[in-house]
Order: C-alpha cells, then structure tokens, then sequence
C-alpha cells in the first residue's frame, strides 16, 4: 500500500512538471518581447559556437586599410591596426557569451546547494552558511569581483571564478527562502512520512519546486554577468589584451572616440543589445511565475 501512494505521488509530480512546462511554453511564446529576447540570444550563441566561421575576416588580420569608416567591404570599419571590426565583434561573442553563461551557472551551483542546506537543516548550519552569505552581501558585485580579480589574477578562468563568488549570496539568499517555506508544505511531510532519504527529498522533491524564482535570478544575472566583465576587460582586469572580446574593443577605442566613431559605437550597441534581450527573457520567465498576476505557473 505505502509502495502504491509512493508510485502515485512520483507520478503526481511528473505529471504536474509536464503541465507546467506546458503552460510556460504557451505563455511565453505569446510574449512578443520575450520571443525577440530570445531569437537575440540564439543569434548570439550561435555566432559564440560557431566563432571564425561565421566571421567574414581574420579577426587577428591587420592587413586592411587603418580607421577605415563602415563600408561595403567593411560593414563596421577597421580599427587603428587594421583589422575588421565586424569580425572582432562576432569573434567576441564567444567570450562574453561563455562568461554570462559560465558565471550563472556555478554561482547558482554553489549558491544552491548552500541555501538548500541551510534552509532545510536549519540550526548552526543555517548560521555558519548565512554569516558566510551576509559577507558576501556587504559588498557590491563589482567592488567584490574587482577584489577577488585582484587576488585570483588575470585569465578568463579566473574571471568567471571571480564574478560567481561575486553572486554566490543572491542565489543562496532566494533558494534558502524558498525551502524554509516549501519544507512545512504536506507534499515534504508525506515524503518523509514513506521515508525518503534527506538528500531525496531536498533534491527530488523541495528544490524542483523552489527552481522557478532561482530560472528568473539567473536569467538576470546574466546580463549582469556580462556587463560585469565588459567592466573589467574595459579596466584592464579582465581576459587578455590579445583576445577580441567587446569590452577589449571599447577599451582599444578610447584613444580614436572623435577621429573613428565606429569604433566604440557598434560594441557598446551589441553590449547593449544582448543585455536588453536577456532582460526581455528574464522579465518574461518573472511574469510567467508571478502568481500574484497569473496564477500558479511551472509549479503548478
């Protein structure tokens, strides 16, 4: 019989997981801002995969005319070496693009898995984990990751490590949040009532239903994550000088702002561009959980 109610309630929440996939994917398909959000983004990634193949040039060649303005040849002009700006730009997405992504996910990584201890275990736990968190939050994200660079060291590796501790305490904030308030639900005393491990229900059962507050953090915080390191690139802490990434191009640009206008123009736009996309994503995958205004979404 027990091995019955446990079939039924697995079953339960596979079925509901499904509906709610569902229900997301409709509502988000209808907001118009969010599917431009998103065909942005794919575009993005997809010039980040593909990388020298889909730029028209070498991004490394000086061998074309120096400051040449946008032209049939050179859609986005040259820089002061000569090389192909429309090509550096594509060739950057990579890094950006790796960063944002990279950066979220081992934030969220680490992030999760302190909160969900923290708010299941409570006690010393909790203690220990969020005095950790509260110093972290003392700081802003960018004085913290420029601080952390500082120490780690130059390097794209060191970077991504950087800007993670730097929103490691946003992530274990909201998911602690959320499993002190699902683990008193009756779905978590039923599962411990059929004797599901700790670790089963933490993890099968309490973080799935914490995950869509922690979908919409990240989506922001990629955004963030990329402008983040534009920051450093742009203040000398970032990747190498050598890498085309497009805060590296706005960087190399500050010399030729009112001689080459092409220069800082069309990278800070794509900066600006991607961001807005993320964000469009971000602000829809919100609305889509808000419960306030639609009613139970992914969760459901």
């Amino acid at each position: 019989m027990a091995q019955d109610t446990a079939a039924q309630f697995e079953l339960s929440g596979e079925s509901s997981r499904r509906r709610g996939f569902r229900y997301f994917a409709r509502r988000f398909s209808r907001d118009k801002r969010a599917m431009l959000g998103l065909v942005i983004v794919a575009a993005f990634a997809l010039s980040a995969l593909l990388g020298q193949l889909a730029a028209p040039y070498d991004p490394s060649a000086q061998a074309y005319e120096l400051l040449e303005p946008p032209s049939i040849g050179h859609p986005l002009g040259t820089d002061n070496l000569g090389r192909d700006v429309l090509s550096r730009i594509i060739v950057g997405a990579r890094i950006s693009m790796v960063v944002g992504i990279s950066t979220v996910a081992l934030a969220a990584s680490i992030g999760i898995v302190l909160g969900v201890a923290a708010g299941y275990y409570g006690g010393w736990i909790d203690m220990i984990v969020m005095r950790l968190i509260d110093v972290l939050w003392a700081f802003p994200n960018f004085i913290l990751a420029v601080m952390l660079v500082a120490i780690f060291g130059l390097g794209l590796a060191n970077v991504i490590v950087a800007i993670s501790l730097a929103y490691v305490d946003d992530f274990a904030r909201v998911i602690r949040g959320m499993v002190l308030m699902l683990k008193e639900e009756d779905f978590v005393t039923a599962g411990r009532a059929m004797g599901s491990s700790n670790r089963r229900l933490m993890f099968r059962h309490i973080f799935p239903n914490a995950l869509p507050p922690v979908i919409v953090q990240a989506s922001v915080f990629v955004a963030g994550a990329i402008l983040a390191e534009a920051g450093l690139t742009f203040l000398g802490l970032g990747v190498s000088p050598l890498t085309p990434t497009w805060a590296s191009i706005l960087n190399d640009a500050r010399p030729f702002f009112t001689r080459a206008w092409w220069l800082a123009t069309f990278p800070g736009l794509v900066i600006m561009l991607v961001v807005l996309a993320v964000n469009f994503v971000g602000d829809a995958i919100r609305d889509i959980n808000d419960v306030r205004e639609y009613g139970p979404g992914v969760t459901s």
